[in-house]
């Protein structure tokens, strides 16, 4: 039930990873993972304290001394920006970079910036952090950038009059919204990236069992705990499992030329005709640019 894992054993030796969101879950799976294949590992997280303890656990565990915390708070451009600061004066490579962090179905809420949680969290705060550290990730190539969606993308719509969801918010139709700008994200950088030997995928993990559900109302209630999340049980993942195709996008060999895809279940799925469309990605981009100031130094 917890779908096909990845094979590969690369020795990731002297590689520099980046992994968002990474004190829990499939970002604590995949910082677990890389450290075991000796990569260097920055833990980007909000909660430092967190990261710490997951940190200590996690050099105990693969005896890789080369696990960092760093903080980084993806609802905070100016937390983002300065991530990115000190990064740069302690590395000159970054090999991979995963963009994992995210908030889902939460009330509504802002970013220190105003813009909507799920949509500044999931894609804005990503944007921001993949396009700073752009330079580091040619230099370095070949490199990969990986970005976590979710198959709610396909019901997923980008609203052009209310990007914001400043009116009549709907915290389901936003997060689907936060992700289907991931996948549209995705494929306009790939098109930017081409003959840079940098390449980009967003992934679908799979319905893993975490704690982004914690706002969710039915995942919580004593009723669904008692008697629904058995029958729900084996048909969604354990992190373990669902990191499984992040590691896929970050190190199979296979995608060394493959740029701009969706992956779920270890494998490229295809997207639907809708997605495919390049004016509303180019569109993203430039309101992107703006509400992130990417451009402004």
């Amino acid at each position: 039930m917890g779908g096909p894992k990845y094979e590969g054993k690369e020795d990731l030796v002297d590689k520099v990873v980046i992994v968002t969101g990474a004190n829990s879950g499939i970002g604590k799976e995949t910082v677990l993972e890389l450290a075991k294949r000796n990569a260097r590992v920055i833990m980007a997280c909000r909660d430092m304290e967190k990261c710490e303890m997951e940190r200590r656990n996690i050099v105990l565990d693969t005896k890789n001394k080369y696990v960092y915390c760093r903080k980084c708070d993806l609802a905070s451009q100016e937390s983002i920006r300065n991530f990115v600061t000190q990064f740069k004066k302690e590395y000159d490579k970054l090999h991979i970079l995963i963009n994992n962090a995210g908030v889902m179905r939460c009330p509504k809420s802002y970013t220190k910036e105003g813009i909507e949680m799920q949509l500044g969290v999931n894609h804005m705060g990503h944007f921001l952090l993949t396009n700073l550290l752009l330079d580091v990730l040619k230099t370095s190539a070949p490199s990969r950038i990986v970005n976590l969606s979710s198959a709610a993308y396909r019901t997923g719509q980008i609203n052009m009059q209310d990007l914001n969801w400043d009116n009549d918010y709907d915290a389901g139709r936003a997060y689907s919204q936060s992700k289907l700008a991931i996948i549209l994200f995705t494929r306009e950088l790939a098109s930017k990236l081409k003959g840079t030997n940098v390449i980009v995928n967003a992934v679908h993990p799979g319905i893993v069992d975490t704690n982004i559900t914690r706002h969710m109302f039915v995942y919580n209630n004593f009723f669904t705990r008692i008697f629904l999340k058995p029958i729900a049980w084996p048909f969604i993942k354990a992190p373990r499992h669902g990191v499984q195709s992040v590691l896929y996008a970050a190190l199979d060999p296979s995608l060394t030329n493959a740029s701009g895809c969706y992956l779920d279940n270890c494998k490229p799925k295809e997207l639907s005709e809708e997605i495919k469309n390049d004016d509303l990605a180019k569109w993203l981009w430039k309101v992107s640019e703006k509400w992130t100031k990417l451009n402004v130094t």
